[in-house]
């Protein structure tokens, strides 16, 4: 797109992130993208756009809303911005989409503007105090986050066993017991993953999987961390799944409860790759 100002809105939506995109207008583009077309361009040649490979794409197709997948993976990468998305649509010659869509779009933006800005509290230092259960004078402070849902909570229990209770000696961020009650669990859950975590540890599963909880705290980490590069994220996996890996997690080495073989240097690896610097 030549630009991605709307004059009559005044809307700069490259400073827009994707995720502000709400469920209404992703149902719309997956009604325009879904469908394979042999004359206007589909989801896969925005994918291709994306940056997205084949084989990704070839799994993203046995998906019941492929569209939708695609967005919900593309905006945790680095400058996934409404703009950009709408720069893909044009290069697709989908102005159609662009057209009919541009006013649930310009409301999303809208609102994600008008939401209160955040950082500014929490970096006055007044948010630092009555997070969790030992916060005093100063902020506590954690080796890593544990990401998980309500299903696998006594693995979690083996974990804190194995990591806190021994040589270890780890402190481990478990939200059921270390968050107080009645704060906001957005705004604090980001808080503790941005700015009181080292690292953070997502315990795969399949119920995993449907937790809105856990999605949100898996992309904010890795919005936090582009490619890895600072091995804040470790996937644990702790007992068999029936469903497929999460692909978005599919470029981290994972470690790995299940294979007899290696479990006896789980929590040995473990502990080191929290330990680590």
């Amino acid at each position: 797109m030549a630009s991605s100002k709307l004059p009559s809105s005044a809307i700069d939506y490259e400073a827009i992130p994707a995720i502000a995109l709400n469920f209404s207008v992703r149902k719309k583009l997956g009604l325009y993208l879904n469908p394979t077309n042999t004359v206007a361009s589909d989801w896969t040649d925005i994918a291709e756009k994306m940056g997205f490979t084949y084989l990704e794409i070839k799994n993203y197709e046995k998906r019941e809303n492929p569209t939708q997948r695609l967005l919900d993976e593309w905006q945790t990468q680095p400058g996934a911005t409404v703009g950009k998305l709408l720069s893909f649509l044009e290069e697709a010659e989908r102005k159609d989409i662009i057209s009919d869509l541009t006013g649930l779009i310009d409301e999303n933006c809208r609102k994600y503007l008008e939401q209160p800005v955040q950082v500014p509290v929490v970096d006055s230092g007044h948010q630092d105090r009555g997070i969790t259960v030992n916060d005093g004078h100063m902020p506590e402070m954690f080796d890593a986050f544990i990401c998980y849902c309500q299903s696998d909570f006594q693995f979690v229990h083996e974990m804190i066993r194995q990591l806190e209770q021994t040589e270890y000696n780890l402190k481990l961020c478990v939200f059921d017991r270390d968050v107080l009650p009645g704060t906001c669990v957005w705004t604090i859950t980001s808080e503790l993953i941005e700015k009181r975590c080292k690292r953070m540890v997502v315990v795969i599963s399949d119920d995993y999987l449907d937790s809105d909880a856990c999605d949100f705290q898996t992309k904010f980490a890795l919005s936090l961390c582009p490619g890895a590069r600072t091995k804040r994220l470790i996937p644990v996996i702790y007992k068999p799944m029936k469903r497929p890996f999460p692909s978005i997690l599919r470029f981290l080495t994972v470690c790995d409860y299940t294979r007899p073989c290696t479990q006896s240097w789980f929590w040995i690896r473990l502990a080191k790759a929290l330990s680590a610097f």
